[in-house]
């Protein structure tokens, strides 16, 4: 059978299909559904290079599409999905900004079981407990990206990695990491059955960041925005390390500390 080639139109806020796609900007309705929301040309454009492909996809009407979105466009149909096209009105409902972007994609979500990592492919992983911030966790995806690592490990109850903001932030990186979610004592007990490192990142120590020889592989555990690692957990990592705050403020922002210890992690190898 051949795919069909041929866009629906939808003009109304009430239609049925407008109102499904609207409710996947809530956790409740994405775990359901399994599918979440990306928009902009960008980030679809970076699934695409990983192989993802949306199951529908949602344009702006009498608008010539760029050539990368047509692209993304003919691989929705090639891969038997559905293209719509609709208002800029209806477009701004479904990704809740005044400015939306003129194409947005639906996708299955994608966690990775912890048990399917393979640590050796990467020297670097990103380990995240209880973050509550959406743009944190996507700023994490995107510098995970930028150096190479293999992927975000979350921790306990982490904000929805799929949220729409998580996406955003991500810059496309939610479809070049592997994301897994776990409970901290299934981690921790799969880390110590092979090689890596734990590192974590504490007020609680005396060990300046860049005075430590990283191993690999190694697992960069960064906590709470607020409350940072709790104890125990520290107390279960290899090494616990500490970035010099030379002014008043007493922590970087948990994203800001993840990307500057990835640098070093990376350096240390580049240097090597």
């Amino acid at each position: 059978m051949t795919a069909s080639t041929e866009r629906r139109q939808i003009t109304g806020f009430s239609n049925p299909t407008l109102k499904r796609l609207r409710s996947l900007r809530e956790k409740k309705h994405r775990k359901k559904e399994g599918h979440f929301l990306a928009e902009g040309l960008r980030i679809l454009t970076e699934a695409l290079d990983a192989g993802k492909t949306p199951k529908l996809l949602v344009v702006v009407e009498r608008t010539e599409l760029h050539p990368l979105a047509q692209k993304i466009e003919q691989a929705t149909f090639a891969a038997g999905g559905e293209v719509i096209e609709t208002s800029e009105e209806i477009i701004a409902k479904l990704s809740g900004k005044s400015n939306p972007q003129s194409i947005v994609g639906i996708y299955e979500d994608h966690p990775t079981p912890l048990t399917s990592l393979d640590r050796a492919r990467a020297d670097i992983w990103l380990v995240a407990q209880s973050l509550r911030d959406p743009g944190n966790l996507g700023t994490i995806l995107r510098t995970g990206d930028a150096v190479g690592a293999g992927g975000l490990i979350l921790i306990d109850d982490c904000v929805d990695p799929f949220s729409v903001e998580a996406v955003r932030a991500s810059m496309g990186a939610v479809f070049t990491q592997a994301i897994v979610q776990s409970p901290w004592e299934e981690f921790i007990a799969w880390l110590r059955s092979g090689d890596g490192q734990l590192v974590g990142t504490s007020l609680n120590t005396d060990t300046d960041y860049q005075a430590v020889t990283y191993a690999a592989p190694t697992f960069l555990l960064v906590g709470n925005e607020a409350q940072g690692l709790p104890p125990e957990y520290e107390a279960q990592c290899d090494t616990l390390v500490k970035m010099p705050m030379m002014g008043k403020a007493d922590s970087l922002n948990a994203a800001v500390a993840t990307a500057v210890m990835a640098y070093e992690l990376l350096n240390q190898r580049r240097t090597r």
